[in-house]
């Protein structure tokens, strides 16, 4: 019951499940625009955001592809993985602000780490509580920790600026948060 099933370590790509993935990118690349940009975040800006699909970060705060390094995840969490991309980010890659950014009506807000690990075994029959799925109870308090999380952490610039907004995913409106 636990653990990884058998799978071979090397698969063919799965062109029929992607197929729809492919034929959009051969529209997009025809047309590809971009090939000038150097992957510095040209405005400065990284944002923690959630993986959520209605969330547009460039759209949201009005940016272009090369503008800003984003980085998602569920619930818009500051995990370890996130202090090691800001680290990079803000010595190699031009970031000088970050905006933690979660949004309202969010799934990591809506249940108990318990509650999580139960509904993924009902959904799937895997038992996935060797992982901690970070599930937010408070998200203002988690909003806080984790803007306070990545001022504080000790390898990032001093100078770095950091702030704290929820998306409104029924209005489109970023809400800023004082601390």
């Amino acid at each position: 019951m636990y653990g990884m099933p058998n799978r071979p370590t090397a698969q063919p790509f799965p062109s029929d499940a992607f197929a729809d993935v492919l034929a959009a990118n051969d529209l997009y690349a025809s047309t590809f625009l971009h090939s000038e940009l150097t992957g510095r975040a040209r405005e400065g800006l990284a944002i923690v955001t959630c993986m959520d699909s209605r969330i547009e970060p460039l759209s949201i705060v009005g940016m272009q592809p090369g503008d800003v390094k984003i980085i998602r995840n569920a619930g818009a969490r500051v995990t370890d993985d996130v202090l090691r991309t800001l680290l990079l980010g803000s010595h190699l890659l031009g970031v000088k602000r970050v905006l933690v950014m979660p949004h309202t009506d969010c799934k990591m807000a809506s249940g108990t780490e318990d509650e999580m690990h139960e509904a993924i075994y009902e959904a799937s029959g895997v038992d996935a509580r060797s992982i901690e799925i970070r599930t937010i109870r408070d998200q203002e308090a988690a909003l806080r920790t984790d803007v306070l999380r990545i001022r504080t952490f000790p390898l990032l610039p001093e100078d770095l600026v950091v702030a704290g907004a929820v998306y409104d995913v029924d209005s489109g409106k970023l809400l800023p948060r004082d601390y």
